[in-house]
C-alpha cells in the first residue's frame, strides 16, 4: 500500500506538474496576447496621430495660401482705393474751378443785362440769347460733363 500510495501521490505530482505546466503556459498565453493587443493598438493609436498631424499640416498650407491670397487681394484693393482718392481729389479741384468760371460768366451775363440797355428788346428782355435764366450747373452734371464730355 505504500508503494501504490507513494504511486499514487507520483501521479498527483505528475498531474500537478502538468496542471502547473498547463496553467503556466495558459497565462503566458493570455500574456502574450494582451501584448500583442496592446501593441496592435499603440500602433493604431500612433498611426491616428499620425493621420491628425498631417491633416493639420495640409490644413496649415491652405490656409496660408488663403491668407497669402487675401493679402494680395487687400493689397490690390487698397492701391486701387489710393488712386480713387487721387481722381476723386482731382475731380474735385476741376468742380471747384469749373463753379468759379461758371460763376464768373454769370457775373458778366449779369453786367451786361444791367448796363447794356442795346441788348434789351421792347418788352425789357435782352436779346433772345440773353433772355435765359442765368447758366446754373450742379457737381454731378459738372463731374458727368468731366467724365463723358
Amino acid at each position: 500500500m505504500a508503494s501504490s500510495s507513494g504511486n499514487s501521490s507520483g501521479s498527483i505530482q505528475i498531474q500537478n506538474s502538468g496542471s502547473e505546466e498547463n496553467l503556466q503556459d495558459l497565462i503566458d498565453q493570455r500574456k502574450r496576447k494582451r501584448m500583442e493587443s496592446n501593441r496592435e493598438s499603440a500602433r493604431r493609436s500612433r498611426m491616428k496621430k499620425q493621420k491628425y498631424l498631417d491633416d493639420l499640416t495640409a490644413q496649415i498650407v491652405l490656409l496660408r495660401y488663403k491668407n497669402s491670397h487675401i493679402l494680395t487681394s487687400l493689397n490690390l484693393t487698397t492701391q486701387d482705393n489710393i488712386k480713387m482718392e487721387a481722381e476723386n481729389l482731382v475731380i474735385k479741384a476741376q468742380i471747384m474751378e469749373l463753379s468759379q468760371r461758371l460763376q464768373s460768366l454769370n457775373d458778366i451775363l449779369s453786367f451786361f443785362k444791367s448796363n447794356n440797355p442795346m441788348f434789351e428788346d421792347s418788352q425789357g428782355c435782352p436779346e433772345s440769347y440773353f433772355c435765359q435764366q442765368p447758366i446754373v450747373a450742379s457737381a454731378d452734371m459738372l463731374y458727368f460733363d468731366y467724365i463723358f464730355g
